[in-house]
C-alpha cells in the first residue's frame, strides 16, 4: 500500500507521464514492483492510464481506502471497507487494541443504529464513516466533537450542492419549512413540521476516565447516492438534493479534513459553537426536547459549551443537555 501511495504521489507531481524506469528509480523499487502496484490501484478504483511515454495519474480516483486517503489533508489512516456491520463498532474494536487517528469508511452497512438505538438504513451508496481519535481534553468536552461532526457534515453538503442546516444536537437536515417562505412550502418540504428533510446523522461513543476522554469514537452516516425507493419516510440524500450523484470521495475527504481542522486543539474546539450556531436551523424555533426528566418546551435562543441547548420556557430559561429535539410549528 505504501509504493501504491508514492506512486500516486509521483504522478500527480507530473503533468504528463512518466516511464516506468523512471518511477521504479524515483521510487527505490523494481520495475516489477511498479507494475504491480499499477495493477493494484488500478483494482482499487484508480484508472491509471498506460501511455507509449509511460503511466499517467488518474483524474477521478474511486471511493475506496486509497481513493479516500490520497491527497487527504488530515492525520487519519483510511481503513475502507465494501460491506461492514458496522463502522463504529470497528472503531470501538481499533480503539481496544490501541489505535488512534483512524478513519473506517464504509460503502455499506449490515448493522448500524442511530441515537436511541433507533434503525438506520445504510445501504450501498451512502458515505458512512467513523473516526477513532484520542483526544487530550477534559471529558466535559466530549459533546463538542459531536459538534464539530455536524459542522463538517453540512460544509461538505453545502460544497456538494445542498442546502444543509443543523438540528440541535446533531442532525443534518435540507429543507426547513420556517425559511421556505410559505405555508404551503413548509408542508412540501416538511410535511411533519419538524425540522426539514433529513441527509446525515451522527453518533458518538467514547471511553475514558472521570476527567479524560480515553478514546472516541465519532460515526457520521449520509445519504449520499441512495436509491430514493430505499429511503425511509422523511429522509432524503444528497443525489436527490443536488440532482445528480456525487463524488463521494471528495466529500468524505470534505468532511474529515474539516472535522481534524476543529479538533486540532484546545483552541480548535473553542471555535465549534460560534461555528454550529451560523449552521443552526433549531436556534430562534419553538422546540420540544424530550429528556429524561421530562419535556421542556419553549423557543431554543442559544447553544453553551459543551453543546446544551439554552431554551426560553414560559417558566424561565433551561439548558438541555440531551434530549430528542423537535421543532415545532408556529401554530404549536
Amino acid at each position: 500500500m505504501d509504493t501504491r501511495r508514492a506512486l500516486l504521489d509521483a504522478l500527480a507531481a507530473d503533468d504528463g507521464s512518466v516511464s516506468g524506469p523512471a518511477l521504479a528509480d524515483s521510487l527505490g523499487v523494481s520495475r516489477a514492483a511498479v507494475w504491480k502496484a499499477v495493477e493494484g490501484l488500478r483494482e482499487e478504483g484508480f484508472a491509471v492510464e498506460s501511455t507509449p511515454e509511460g503511466y499517467v495519474a488518474p483524474d477521478d480516483p474511486g471511493y475506496s481506502g486509497p481513493g479516500i486517503a490520497f491527497g487527504l489533508d488530515a492525520p487519519y489512516s483510511v481503513e475502507y471497507h465494501d460491506r461492514i456491520g458496522s463502522t463504529n463498532e470497528r472503531a470501538r474494536e481499533l480503539a481496544g487494541e490501541g489505535a488512534a487517528d483512524v478513519a473506517v469508511v464504509a460503502d455499506e452497512q449490515t448493522g448500524s443504529r442511530g441515537r436511541l438505538d433507533r434503525e438506520w438504513v445504510a445501504p450501498s451508496g451512502g458515505v458512512w464513516l467513523s473516526v477513532l481519535t484520542r483526544p487530550d481534553v477534559p471529558t466535559a468536552r466530549a459533546p463538542l466533537f459531536t459538534l464539530a461532526a455536524a459542522v463538517a457534515t453540512t460544509d461538505a453538503a453545502r460544497e456538494a450542492g445542498a442546502d444543509a442546516r443543523i438540528k440541535w444536537p446533531n442532525d443534518v437536515l435540507v429543507g426547513d419549512g420556517a425559511d421556505e417562505g410559505s405555508a404551503a412550502a413548509s408542508a412540501e418540504s416538511d410535511p411533519s413540521g419538524r425540522g426539514g428533510r433529513k441527509l446525515a446523522g451522527i453518533l458518538t461513543e467514547m471511553e475514558g476516565e472521570a476527567d479524560r476522554v480515553g478514546w472516541l469514537v465519532v460515526g457520521v452516516g449520509v445519504n449520499a447516492n441512495i436509491d430514493p425507493e430505499t429511503l425511509p419516510a422523511g429522509a432524503t440524500s444528497l443525489s436527490i438534493e443536488c440532482g445528480a450523484p456525487v463524488d463521494r470521495r471528495r466529500f468524505a475527504t470534505t468532511l474529515l479534513e474539516r472535522y481534524a481542522e476543529l479538533t486540532a486543539s484546545s483552541d480548535a474546539l473553542d471555535r465549534v459553537l460560534p461555528a454550529w450556531r451560523e449552521r443552526a436551523s433549531t436556534l430562534g424555533r419553538r422546540v420540544r426536547v424530550e429528556t429524561g426528566d421530562g419535556v421542556v418546551e419553549g423557543t431554543a435562543v442559544d447553544v453553551a459549551e459543551p453543546g446544551a441547548l439554552v431554551v426560553d420556557t414560559d417558566g424561565g430559561r433551561r439548558r438541555v443537555h440531551a434530549g430528542d429535539c423537535e421543532h415545532l410549528r408556529d401554530a404549536e
